[in-house]
This record gives C-alpha cells, sequence and structure tokens, in this order.
C-alpha cells in the first residue's frame, strides 16, 4: 500500500494552507457570526478552479475525483476555514451531474456551476422523512402534457437563499401506487425563480456562514428536460451522492478537529499556573489532547480509504459510513479537549475555540445521525439482523 498523496493532491490539500493567509479563520468567523455567505473566499476559490474538481475537463472542471474533493475540504478545515457549501453544491449536487446527467443536461449546468456563475441546493429532506427518506411524499405528478407539478416540502436545506438550482428528490409515483418502495423516486433540477416556490428561513443556534431553510413548491411546473436520469428511477443513483457526502462531512470534521487541537496546543505550551510550567507539560491535558490527535488521524485515514473506493467504482457504503461516524466522534473530542485546555478561555469569543463545537456537534446528528449509521454497520458489515 501506498499512503503518499500525489503531487498533483499535496498541492490540492496544501491550498488550505496558502489561501488561509488571505482568508483566516477569523474572516471565517466574521461571516458565520452574520450568517452570511463569505463571498471573497467563494471568488477566489472559484478563479482557482476549485469549483469543478469532480466535474470532467470536458464541461470546465478539473477532471479529478473523490478523494480530491475530500483533500480540498480538509485542506481548508485545517486552517479554520470549514465550507459545508462545498458539500451541496460541488460534491453532491456537481458530482452527481458530472456521472449520471445526460449530455445536454452537464451542457447546461457544469460548465456554469465550474464558473460560480450558477449555484446549487440539495433537496431531499422532508419534515416527515429525514432519516427514513422512503418516506418522501412530495410528489411531482404528471400534467398530462409531458410535463410534471410539483408540490410538497423541504427542511434543512442549506443555503437554498443563494442557490439558482436546486436538485430535488421527489416522488412521481406515491409509495402506496407502488410495488417496491424504492420505486417511484424521481430527482430534478429545478429553476428556483419558478412561480410557486416560495421559502423560510430556519434559524440555527451557532454561528455558521451557511443558512437554513424550508422550501414549499406548490404546483411548480417542470418538464422532461429537468429530470436527471430516468423518470421513477432516481432512487437508484441516490447513493452516488449519499457516499460522497458523508465521506466529505469527514473531512470537515477531522479538519476542524486538527485547527483546534492546533490552538490548544499553542496555548498549553504558552499557558503557566504552578511552579512557572506550561500546562501542556501536565499530563492531563496532555492525554486528551493526544487522545483527539489519534481519532482524528484514524478518521482521516478511513475517509480516504472511503474515497479511493469510490474513486475506482467499488463499493464505498461500508467506508463511507464508518467515516462519518469517525469523523464527526474525533472532531467533537478534539473541540471538546481544546475548550477544556483552554479553561474559562475555551468559553470567550476572543479565543475562537467554543464557536466550532455546534458544528462539529451538528455533523454526529445530521444528514445522517449517529445511530443510523451504527445501524449500517451492525446489519451491512457486521452481518446483525435488521434493527428497524
Amino acid at each position: 500500500m501506498d499512503f503518499a498523496l500525489t503531487q498533483e493532491q499535496r498541492m490540492i490539500y496544501e491550498y488550505g494552507d496558502r489561501i488561509s493567509k488571505q482568508f483566516d479563520h477569523n474572516y471565517w468567523r466574521g461571516y458565520a457570526n452574520k450568517n452570511e455567505r463569505p463571498t471573497e473566499l467563494y471568488e477566489q476559490i472559484t478563479n482557482d478552479g476549485f469549483l469543478g474538481i469532480m466535474v470532467p475537463e470536458a464541461y470546465g472542471g478539473a477532471g479529478q475525483g473523490m478523494t480530491e474533493m475530500l483533500l480540498f475540504m480538509e485542506g481548508l478545515a485545517n486552517n479554520g476555514i470549514p465550507l459545508l457549501n462545498l458539500v451541496v453544491g460541488p460534491t453532491m449536487t456537481m458530482g452527481l451531474l458530472a456521472k449520471h446527467a445526460s449530455e445536454d443536461m452537464k451542457r447546461r449546468f457544469l460548465p456554469g456551476g465550474c464558473t460560480g456563475d450558477i449555484k446549487f441546493c440539495f433537496a431531499i429532506t422532508e419534515p416527515n422523512a429525514g432519516s427514513n427518506s422512503i418516506e418522501i411524499t412530495s410528489i411531482a405528478k404528471s400534467d398530462g402534457k409531458g410535463g410534471f407539478k410539483l408540490n410538497g416540502q423541504k427542511v434543512f436545506i442549506t443555503d437554498a437563499n443563494c442557490a439558482d438550482y436546486a436538485m430535488v428528490v421527489t416522488r412521481t409515483t406515491a409509495r402506496a401506487d407502488v410495488k417496491k418502495k424504492t420505486d417511484g423516486f424521481t430527482i430534478f433540477m429545478v429553476d428556483m425563480t419558478k412561480k410557486g416556490i416560495s421559502k423560510t428561513l430556519i434559524e440555527v443556534a451557532f454561528p455558521v456562514p451557511e443558512t437554513q431553510w424550508q422550501l414549499f413548491f406548490d404546483n411548480v411546473e417542470l418538464t422532461e428536460a429537468d429530470v436527471l436520469g430516468e423518470v421513477g428511477k432516481g432512487f437508484n443513483i441516490l447513493f452516488d451522492t449519499l457516499n460522497p457526502e458523508r465521506i466529505i462531512l469527514s473531512g470537515l470534521c477531522t479538519g476542524v478537529g486538527r485547527f483546534a487541537l492546533k490552538k490548544a496546543v499553542a496555548y498549553a505550551n504558552d499557558r503557566k499556573v504552578f511552579n512557572n510550567t506550561p500546562i501542556g507539560a501536565y499530563q492531563g491535558v496532555q492525554h486528551p489532547l493526544a487522545i483527539a490527535r489519534s481519532e482524528i488521524e484514524m478518521a482521516s485515514l478511513m475517509a480516504l480509504k472511503a474515497a479511493w473506493a469510490f474513486d475506482q467504482g467499488l463499493p464505498a457504503g461500508e467506508f463511507a459510513n464508518i467515516a462519518k461516524y469517525a469523523g464527526a466522534e474525533a472532531g467533537i473530542h478534539a473541540v471538546d479537549a481544546a475548550i477544556q485546555t483552554h479553561g474559562g478561555n475555551g468559553f470567550t469569543k476572543e479565543y475562537g475555540i467554543y464557536d466550532l463545537y455546534g458544528l462539529v456537534r451538528l455533523l454526529r446528528t445530521a444528514p445522517l445521525n449517529r445511530e443510523l449509521v451504527l445501524n449500517y454497520i451492525a446489519e451491512h458489515v457486521m452481518g446483525l439482523p435488521r434493527s428497524y
């Protein structure tokens, strides 16, 4: 096994080190506190060609894979610049379009996505269909004229207010009317300026630049040209976006964990309380940080394995789910250890550690909660009976 990154992969990974000299964690925090998109940062990322990492060169992208996208996210997060929008746009939506869209749809969306002229959101979750997507009730019914009318509701849709198009997972046949529960799903690219779409802000309790929204669809008119893949067969391609989502979020968590630990180590080397000795010399401080670092590196390796398997066209569900579980837990433990190292200062805005806790804690619960990830590992990896 060769664990070395290629020169190009190393450059992608180290991009976060370079850009953080221009846009650092304090810059990110400023936009997080305002719940606003860090426009200048995204413009720089776009100009440097990183939005289209997973898009073929023929459509304006870099022609790279999940591994490079993971390294990009992790490199930014290592420097305190975690960007959730890189999950829903460049990874989930553009990655799926590059893999499954028709030639016409690729040319409609991918070049504009790479240049930042078209922004995307991904809409799957519903009020009564979060962890269990089978229960989706939004539906696009045939209008009898070759088109569809979409009705329903979606929740926790990241940056829906900024998106030009939403990749919407819905039904075209109600669950009651299908023999197999995974039949009848269709994925549409929905123009967010269409009549019948409304949205409501969902306020979250911690600072982050990205915003969350409820979307409502009221007889939104769609056509066959808006369909990704085939009508009624959307579930077959859905897992090609759910595994990348879990992989890249693991990278976000491990990167944030490294950033928090770096700040904790600097503080522990400087802070002196007893006998003019840095608190970092005490095992009570050292061991939690060392454990957290070990967990971070183990989770990072599993995420890389999952990304490699995905890029090779191999089954990646086992590794992606383990990486999601390990990354979220490692990120939480690292940020928590960093807060404890800072003592009371860990809860101040000046030191900026506690602000990160809400983000990593979210990713234990979302987009798929820890319990369902463990259920997957137990059943599909270990062969235990289905529990739900």
